[in-house]
């Protein structure tokens, strides 16, 4: 199968996932740039944050279309997390790549576990003090920045509990934070994405995007519980072969 094929096969799903569950479907970009697509680590995590950048901000704008993005509190969230973001971006390739795969591989564990949890869409938590909120936005801005995750299963429950936002509002001020820090990642990188081969990084990019759509439809018809379980279960699975691959 050609290298083109699987761009946008790969590019394809991850948009599904990403428009049927949104929250933490980009952490399936980085391992199918590493074990489809032949990237580095390094190489990967920073395709990885300009394909999230891109199906992000274009889900950006379509929440902001329904109403359910809160401007002034994702700002306030996201700000607090573009400096680590920068910094995480220009630390991450110089990390060893056994190093990077393995962080990674937790995180995607971590998001799949917090996906088998049930989430409740009742009001968000009282908001927390400015320094909580700031310091949450700052860890993840960091995560997004060295792993080059879009961090939405972290951002959603977090807006949730620390900002107080519900959990409609909550999803679509992800896509804010998440296109920023991404955004601010992906500058402090800007000399190792000039070298990223874009005959695959775009093509990927492109279907991620436009399978973020068909997702959305998928979300209209089957279960949003039952997608996020097998999603979750699979997620888990990638995990522990890229955990598996670092210990050999």
């Amino acid at each position: 199968m050609s290298v083109l094929v699987l761009a946008l096969a790969a590019g394809a799903v991850t948009g599904l996932a990403l428009g049927a569950l949104g929250g933490g479907g980009s952490v399936l970009t980085v391992p199918a740039l590493i074990y489809l697509l032949g990237f580095t680590p390094s190489a990967a995590t920073t395709a990885s944050l300009v394909i999230v950048t891109v199906t992000s901000a274009t889900a950006l704008s379509a929440h902001a279309r329904q109403g359910s993005v809160r401007w002034r509190a994702g700002a306030l969230f996201a700000a607090a997390g573009l400096v680590p973001a920068a910094l995480g971006g220009a630390l991450s390739g110089r990390l060893p790549p056994a190093v990077l795969t393995g962080a990674f591989s937790l995180i995607a564990g971590l998001a799949a576990v917090r996906m088998l949890r049930p989430a409740a869409d009742g009001p968000g938590a009282a908001p927390a003090g400015a320094g909580r909120i700031a310091g949450t936005g700052a860890g993840l801005g960091a995560v997004t920045g060295v792993l080059g995750v879009g961090g939405g299963f972290l951002a959603v429950p977090a807006l949730v509990n620390v900002v107080g936002l519900r959990m409609r509002a909550a999803v679509g001020t992800s896509l804010l934070v998440i296109t920023a820090n991404s955004f601010a990642a992906l500058l402090a990188r800007a000399g190792t994405a000039r070298s990223l081969d874009w005959a695959v990084v775009a093509p990927f990019a492109g279907a991620a995007v436009l399978g973020a759509w068909d997702g959305k439809r998928l979300a209209a018809r089957v279960s949003g519980g039952t997608l996020q379980r097998i999603f979750a279960w699979a997620l888990l699975a990638v995990a522990g072969l890229m955990l598996l691959d670092v210990a050999l």
